[in-house]
């Protein structure tokens, strides 16, 4: 069902009924699904127009008007049947399905790429189109499906995860799958056809073997190549050398799990003290909500007392119920000021409600939820619990970058019990549970049936008048029903005095088990991300001795990532030597196969520039572009050897092939690099793709250089190949 139909359909429903709306009641909005999700989608369609458009005049640029147009035509065919199997297969529009596409377009052109390339080459040395056309797609063909099953595979880790995060980001392997792989059927099929029509206006000269590889920029990469290559060992070692330094760069790199989103809304959780009764909680929460009203730029406030909100959206967790909680959802005008009025909201309570815990929150992108930092302490005793809790709490408090301490448990509150003299009760008539039940019907109230109005049933509490309620300070003067005496005697006499203890109200379980769990966050105003809290705290709670029986865990972002991260990397390995596998099968050799893998490191040099440089945090969509860098990076060498293999067979001598094939893939590598890279722009204002953006953009451009250089590098030492003058 759509989200926007939907949508569509209850506002026109809420029109329907304004007129039986009864006067005094007024009905609006807190949350819009449907109105967010239109405006995100209608973003990111937006972002796809933009995205092909760069693909497009990029080619236009670097390929010539009729080699530009055919491969815009080709990607704009692969896009739009892309759309009719999401159709086919129920692949709904949205952030995570129309960011794979954004984030393919690059790879989409790829093998059409190659294929006009060869079809271009062929042409110039002579060939008619029909029979470069033929020669390419023969030649090409089984390599490019190789390469492209690869691609996919690098994306296979998220498709087949089996927690939240795969089942939220699962359509993007989906959609990358069909996508990637009616491009090479386009690239095989129609491209040639196309081709054909596009280049028939072009004169072919026959028995002229023209140089296509004799323009500035050839000349100078095969120079380069040529120097490189006559010094292996030593462009080797270079490059081991960068690639140590950018392991040592990432150390520098913030961590995160996802961001929070930028729908103009923030919300406030609010715990008074443990024990406060709803009404001095709802009295409290009506002040704050009467001064946010009054702030510039507010459009709406709403309040809950008692527990949280419906649950409005799927990244939203409602708190558990007591009367002492409260929540505050404030939507302001535009995103912009959210901040700002965040930064007064907390100077305002902090300064007029000092006894007020709360805990400012944005609307989250990703699965999640809670608090950022969770310890758990688990064990039998709830003193033991509580004890060990308050130094996991003096830690954190120490440390000035965690904020909203707290833990689950809340304080302890305190409990009037009348002690029971059961021998003289007998004597009355009177039982434990009758006292109780006296007790409750005279202050709380209690429950003595159900009423059932159709579906809903709602419970019938019995309980004294006001007049004759009384307060517990004069419990003494209470008198109860004796069936024995038959008349009402007083309660004291039923009772050997009171008890005033402290206890539990909240205690939480885990597995049977009792937990308490401390909380923290890092400040949601400033730039240290909760990795960076995490990591300092972790030592200093862990070295906290724990009594025998009682145990440490760790929860928040640190179990969601580490979680979301084992899931992935479940599948990873079968994935990677799925991809292995086909290398091998590709190549019938293991030495081939080991060159094109060697290459993928060489992306972390970029990836580590790239984050650093856009001050831009490594996390879960970073971690996928990273994986996905290596389907393309394989997919670059899988094609550069397979052409280098190609050159030998011919006959010419292995220094000069594995040169000439360097230089044939130049253009095809750089182009798909260059698309790819200048087709993620659209994706950058967007603060959930934008840490996959840069991984892809930074990593894939200065891999891709480097694969130029070090394919031919490492070809020519794993084969032995001398050198020779080209």
């Amino acid at each position: 069902m759509n989200v926007v139909d939907i949508g569509a359909m209850v506002d026109k429903r809420l029109a329907e009924l304004k007129f039986q709306q009864p006067i005094g009641i007024e009905i609006s909005e807190i949350y819009s699904q449907p109105k967010e999700v239109d405006k995100s989608v209608s973003g990111f369609v937006i972002s796809l127009g933009q995205a092909v458009a760069i693909v497009i005049v990029v080619l236009l640029f670097f390929m010539g008007l009729r080699s530009g147009l055919l491969i815009g035509l080709i990607l704009l065919l692969t896009v739009l049947g892309t759309f009719v199997f999401m159709k086919y297969f129920a692949i709904d529009l949205q952030r995570i399905s129309l960011g794979a596409l954004v984030i393919a377009l690059g790879m989409l052109v790829d093998n059409a790429i190659v294929v006009v390339e060869g079809i271009l080459v062929g042409t110039q040395k002579g060939r008619t189109r029909l029979q470069a056309a033929t020669d390419i797609v023969t030649q090409t063909k089984w390599p490019l499906l190789g390469a492209t099953v690869i691609a996919v595979t690098a994306f296979a880790p998220i498709g087949l995860s089996q927690d939240s995060t795969g089942e939220y980001c699962g359509t993007l392997f989906t959609v990358l799958l069909i996508s990637l792989m009616l491009s090479w059927f386009t690239a095989i099929s129609l491209t040639p056809f196309f081709a054909d029509i596009f280049f028939k206006g072009q004169k072919v000269k026959e028995g002229e073997n023209n140089d296509p590889y004799n323009g500035f920029v050839f000349v100078m990469y095969k120079k380069f190549l040529d120097f490189c290559m006559r010094r292996a060992w030593l462009t080797v070692v270079l490059l081991i050398g960068m690639l140590a330094g950018s392991l040592y760069g990432f150390t520098y790199i913030k961590q995160a799990f996802f961001p929070s989103s930028t729908t103009p809304m923030f919300l406030s959780d609010i715990w008074l003290p443990e024990g406060t009764d709803i009404r001095a909680t709802n009295t409290k929460l009506k002040v704050i909500e009467n001064w946010l009203l009054e702030q510039d730029g507010v459009s709406h406030v709403t309040t809950t007392a008692g527990k949280g909100l419906q649950r409005f959206m799927l990244t939203y967790s409602p708190e558990k119920s007591y009367a002492s909680y409260g929540e505050i959802v404030t939507r302001v005008e535009s995103y912009e000021v959210l901040d700002a009025l965040m930064l007064r909201y907390r100077e305002y309570v902090a300064n007029n409600f000092p006894e007020i815990n709360y805990k400012l929150k944005k609307i989250e992108l990703g699965p999640g939820g809670g608090a950022k930092i969770e310890a758990r302490i688990i064990g039998s005793d709830p003193t033991v619990l509580r004890t060990i809790a308050a130094q996991v709490v003096d830690i954190m408090n120490a440390d000035p970058g965690a904020t909203n301490i707290r833990h689950d448990w809340r304080e302890r509150t305190k409990v009037l019990e009348p002690l029971f003299n059961e021998s003289q009760a007998r004597r009355y008539g009177i039982t434990k549970s009758d006292m109780d039940d006296f007790l409750q019907m005279s202050f709380s109230g209690k429950s003595i049936g159900v009423y059932r109005d159709g579906t809903t049933l709602m419970p019938i509490v019995g309980r004294l008048t006001e007049k004759e309620r009384v307060d517990f300070r004069n419990i003494e003067g209470m008198k109860i029903w004796s069936p024995a005496l038959s008349e009402y005697i007083p309660l004291q006499q039923i009772m050997l005095g009171y008890e005033v203890r402290w206890e539990d109200p909240l205690i939480v379980r885990k597995n049977r088990k009792r937990m308490l769990t401390i909380m923290a966050d890092p400040d949601l105003l400033g730039e240290e991300t909760a990795a960076t809290l995490q990591k300092r705290l972790q030592s200093q709670i862990e070295a906290i001795e724990m009594p025998p029986g009682y145990s440490l865990e760790w929860g928040g972002e640190y179990e969601s990532s580490a979680d979301a991260q084992e899931s992935l990397f479940q599948t990873m390995p079968m994935g990677y030597l799925f991809m292995f596998l086909i290398t091998v099968f590709l190549f019938n050799s293991v030495k081939e196969p080991l060159i094109v893998w060697l290459t993928v490191p060489l992306a972390v040099i970029g990836v580590a520039s790239g984050l650093l440089l856009l001050d831009t945090p490594f996390g879960f969509m970073a971690l996928l572009g990273f994986l996905s860098l290596s389907g393309m990076l394989l997919k670059n060498g899988i094609v550069l050897i397979d052409q280098i293999e190609l050159e030998i067979n011919s006959g010419k001598s292995p220094y000069k092939a594995v040169v000439e094939a360097a230089l044939s893939r130049v253009r095809p590598v750089c182009m798909a690099a260059i698309t790819t890279i200048l087709g993620m722009i659209p994706l950058l204002p967007d603060i959930f793709f934008k840490p996959m953006a840069v991984t892809i953009m930074f990593g894939l451009g200065f891999a891709t250089v480097l694969t130029l250089i070090v394919v031919p590098v490492l070809y020519r030492l794993f084969h032995k190949i001398q050198v020779e003058q080209v």
